[in-house]
């Protein structure tokens, strides 16, 4: 008697764990964080730098304390989302060669992304100025999602990159990639070169 209410008892629990044949399993999609990002309003840069531009307000200007950091050398940093925009200026001294040397140093910083980037594309932008920048997306899990680099080809030169100070997946982050992309080129829109 007590075989025949084990069996009975197993088959019932068997029958009740593994379902109905006719459901379908379907994987559920990995979850990304939802990031609420507001609308930007921009804000003009303080005067204390030899360009000026409008910023996105949500963002905060801080200096670059890194040792090797240069004068004028600035993060637009937004809090919300551990990113920084890092901004590189050099005086061009109407040097060719100076300025030739900090072109190529900016694609060479750009290149070393070529291991971890499945995509590099780079676009030309003409500014509202009349100059141009070179803006170069990264696509993979590089740790620099954008960079840009724009010169008045005499006086002034000026290098971004933007970084994330999370570990996390760039698919996670793409809204907000896009987001401060849009303010990197609003930013470069509004671009001056002070006298």
């Amino acid at each position: 008697m007590f075989k025949q209410l084990l069996f009975v008892f197993t088959t019932l629990l068997v029958a009740a764990c593994s379902g109905s044949s006719s459901d379908n399993y379907t994987p559920k999609p990995k979850g990304f964080p939802r990031f609420d990002l507001p609308k930007p309003v921009y804000k003009q840069i303080e005067a204390t730098h030899p360009y000026q531009f409008e910023y996105n307000s949500v963002a905060r200007i801080l200096p670059d304390t890194f040792a090797r950091s240069e004068p004028h050398w600035i993060f637009i940093n937004y809090p919300a989302w551990h990113a920084s925009v890092q901004l590189t200026y050099k005086p061009v001294l109407n040097d060719v060669n100076r300025l030739r040397s900090m072109l190529e140093d900016s694609y060479k910083l750009a290149a070393r992304h070529n291991i971890k980037a499945y995509a590099i594309e780079q676009r030309k932008l003409r500014l509202k100025s009349g100059l141009e920048a070179s803006i170069i997306d990264l696509a993979g899990e590089v740790p620099s999602q954008v960079q840009f680099v724009t010169t008045d080809s005499t006086t002034n030169f000026l290098r971004g990159a933007l970084y994330f100070n999370v570990a996390t997946e760039n698919d996670s982050l793409q809204p907000v990639i896009q987001y401060i992309r849009n303010d990197i080129v609003h930013m470069l829109n509004t671009l001056k070169w002070r006298k």
